[in-house]
C-alpha cells in the first residue's frame, strides 16, 4: 500500500513516499537550500564567451547563471536552416547589457551558478507551454501511437509559430476545448509576466512557484491508490481539493516523521556506511566531480561457494544503491565498485537489476554498464543538490574534510521536538545550544520563537554554550523563574 507522509507544521517542510512502510521516496524543502527550478528572473547580460558558445548571466543574486547558445529564444525563433545556425556564434544572438527573460533549469552548486534557459516554460495540468518553443511533443507513457500522433497534430494546431507545446499523459482524459482554455490562462500569465518584466529597472527574480506543494500534488497523482497523511489542517484542505486519495490529519504529539520511523531513513542516509539486512555494507563518498560506492561483503559469508555469495550480496547491494541514490538525490556521475565477478553473466544479471531498480527513479538515468575493471558506470541527471549538500555545512573542526548537521537543520530538530512537548504542566523549558542555532531557532526579532512559545504553550529559555558544531540539549522542565536562575 502506498502512503505519502508530509511535516508540513515547520519551517523546513519534508514529505516521504513509502511503498509497504518502505520509504522510496524523500523530499525536503528547506528555507535556506529551496530550489530554485523553475523560477524566473529578469537577467542582464554579463558576459558573452564565444569559445564557451555561453553567456554569464546577472540575475540579482549570486552567483551569476549559465546560459547557452541553445538555450536562447533568438537561436531557437531564428528563421535560419539548422545547419546554418549551428556555425553561428553566440554573439549573434545576444550581446552584453542586454535584458532577457530566464528560467533557472539547475540549482547553484558549489563555485557553479545556476544553470539558466531563455526557453521558459509555464506548466499546467496537462500541458507545458513555451512562449518560444517552437516544437510540438507527447508524453511518450502515452503508448498508443496513433493516439499520440492525434494529440501532436492538434498541438500544431493550438500553437502560434514559435510557441512551443507539451502534452502530459492526463491529455488523453480531456477533450481539445479544455486543452484551449488551459493553454489560453498559460499565455495569460506569460502576458502579466513580461509586463512585470517591463516595469522592473533593475536584474531579479519576478516568479517563484511554490514548489513543495506542486511535487506533493505531482507525487500523489502517481499513486493509484493509498492514503496522505499530513499534520496541518490548511494543507488537509488544499489536498483535498487536487485529490481523490484518502486524506488523514495526523493529531499524535511526536513529530509524524518520527511516527512513521522516516527519520531514521534520512539519519540512514546521511551517512558514509549503510548496512544490508545480511551483514554486507555499502560505502558512498561523495565529491563535487562524481560519487563512488563501494560494496563490501562484510559479516555476510554464505552458505555456498564463493561465486553464490559474491553474486548475492552484488543482487543486495544493486536494489539498495538504487535507493539510496534516489533518497539522497545523488546526481552526475556515479562509480559503483560491486565485488569482483569473473563471469560476464553475472556482470549481466546484475546489470539487469539494476536497470529495473532504476526505473523507479523520476530522474533521468543512464547506466553506461561495467568498465574492464568491474565498475559499473551510470549518470543520473542533477538538478539541485544532493541532500547532503543541503542538510550539513562544511566541519570548521576538519576543515571540510567531514559534515556535521547545520545550525538550520538543528534549529528544525528542536522544533519539532518542542511541538512534542506542547499541552503540558510545566512553564518553560530550558535548552542549552549554540548562538547560532539560537538565532536561526528564534527568527527575527524572536517572531519564530514566539509563535512557538505560543502554541505550544512553554516559555523557551537560552543558554548558549560555544561549540565546535551547532546542538541543543533539552535540560529542564519547570518554572520561568526557577529556570531562569538557571540560565548561566
Amino acid at each position: 500500500m502506498d502512503k505519502l507522509v508530509v511535516n508540513f507544521a515547520s519551517r523546513e517542510r519534508r514529505f516521504a513516499h513509502l511503498k509497504d512502510n518502505k520509504v522510496e521516496k524523500l523530499f525536503i524543502d528547506q528555507p535556506k537550500q529551496r530550489s530554485s527550478v523553475g523560477d524566473i528572473y529578469l537577467g542582464t547580460i554579463a558576459k558573452v564567451m564565444p569559445g564557451l558558445n555561453a553567456a554569464f548571466v546577472e540575475i540579482g543574486e549570486e552567483p551569476s547563471g549559465f546560459l547557452h547558445r541553445d538555450k536562447l529564444a533568438s537561436y531557437i525563433c531564428s528563421p535560419d536552416e539548422l545547419k546554418v545556425k549551428e556555425k553561428r556564434s553566440i554573439s549573434s544572438f545576444v550581446h552584453q547589457g542586454e535584458r532577457i527573460l530566464v528560467q533557472v533549469e539547475k540549482d547553484a552548486a558549489g563555485t557553479k551558478g545556476p544553470r539558466l534557459s531563455g526557453l521558459l516554460e509555464f506548466s499546467g495540468d496537462s500541458l507545458i507551454y513555451m512562449p518560444n518553443g517552437r516544437y510540438v511533443a507527447v508524453s511518450k507513457k502515452i503508448e498508443d501511437s496513433a493516439v499520440r500522433e492525434n494529440w501532436r497534430q492538434f498541438g500544431y494546431r493550438a500553437k502560434g509559430e514559435n510557441e512551443g507545446l507539451i502534452l502530459r499523459t492526463s491529455c488523453v482524459n480531456k477533450k481539445e476545448n479544455e486543452l484551449i482554455d488551459e493553454l489560453e490562462k498559460l499565455r495569460q500569465k506569460y502576458s502579466e509576466l513580461v509586463k512585470a518584466a517591463e516595469a522592473k529597472k533593475k536584474s531579479g527574480k519576478i516568479f517563484e512557484a511554490d514548489s513543495f506543494i506542486v511535487e506533493i500534488i505531482e507525487e500523489a497523482k502517481k499513486m493509484p491508490d493509498g492514503e496522505i497523511i499530513v499534520d496541518d489542517l490548511t494543507l488537509k484542505s488544499v489536498l483535498q481539493n487536487n485529490t481523490s486519495l484518502l486524506i488523514r490529519l495526523h493529531t499524535g504529539k511526536e513529530n509524524i516523521f518520527s511516527a512513521y520511523k522516516i527519520d531514521a531513513e534520512i539519519d540512514k542516509a546521511l551517512k558514509r556506511i549503510v548496512w544490508l539486512e545480511n551483514g554486507a555494507y555499502l560505502i558512498f563518498d561523495e565529491t563535487e566531480a562524481l560519487t563512488v560506492v563501494d560494496v563490501n561483503t562484510g559479516k555476510y559469508s554464505g552458505k555456498q561457494d564463493r561465486r553464490d555469495t559474491v553474486l548475492k550480496t552484488n543482487e543486495w547491494a544493486a536494489e539498495e544503491a538504487a535507493r539510496q541514490i534516489r533518497l539522497r538525490d545523488i546526481g552526475g556521475m556515479i562509480l559503483i565498485d560491486f565485488i569482483d565477478m569473473k563471469e560476464s553473466t553475472d556482470r549481466k544479471h546484475i546489470l539487469s537489476i539494476m536497470e529495473a531498480a532504476l526505473k523507479k527513479d523520476e530522474r533521468r538515468t543512464n547506466l553506461v554498464g561495467f568498465t574492464p575493471l568491474g565498475i559499473l558506470q551510470m549518470t543520473r541527471k542533477k538538478t539541485k543538490p544532493a541532500m547532503s549538500e543541503s542538510l550539513t555545512e562544511r566541519c570548521p573542526v576538519c576543515d571540510g574534510t567531514g559534515r556535521v548537521l547545520s545550525a538550520e537543520t538543528i534549529a528544525f530538530r528542536l522544533e519539532r521536538e518542542l511541538w512534542e512537548h506542547r499541552g503540558g504542566d510545566h512553564e518553560a523549558v530550558l535548552i542549552e545550544t549554540t548562538q547560532e542555532t539560537g538565532v536561526v531557532f528564534s527568527g527575527e526579532n524572536d517572531t519564530h520563537k514566539k509563535r512557538i512559545e505560543d502554541s505550544i504553550g512553554l516559555k523557551i529559555i537560552f543558554s548558549f554554550k560555544e561549540n565546535c558544531k551547532p546542538f541543543y540539549e533539552i535540560r529542564q522542565f519547570g518554572s520561568e523563574r526557577e529556570l531562569k536562575s538557571r540560565q548561566g
